[in-house]
């Protein structure tokens, strides 16, 4: 992944309104795992703690950045607040 200067910031309220390929954004089984591993801590994270993290992500046009709480984690999807869902598959990184 390149410098986070290529994610375009986007408010948490407007992820409802992107499309999601089926499509995995990462290439290699390392970087899958290291991704799980983020999304499992950036979960206790925002139950324990409410800590926003920001998460890099892809949608059909470009890739973003959102910062808010990870509310709950499936096998596919990463879900905030309000009932608004990133396809996991769709997930670059996440940081704190």
């Amino acid at each position: 992944m390149g410098a986070t200067s290529t994610f375009e910031a986007i408010e948490k309220e407007n992820i409802d309104s992107l499309k999601f390929p089926s499509e995995e954004v990462l290439i290699n089984a390392e970087q899958i795992k290291e991704r799980k591993t983020d999304l499992e801590r950036a979960l206790a994270l925002g139950n324990l703690e409410r800590t926003k993290m920001r998460i890099f992500f892809e949608d059909d046009r470009s890739r973003k950045v959102v910062e808010t709480t990870v509310w709950g984690v499936t096998d596919k999807r990463v879900i905030l607040k309000q009932g608004l869902v990133i396809p996991i598959n769709r997930v670059h990184s996440i940081k704190l």
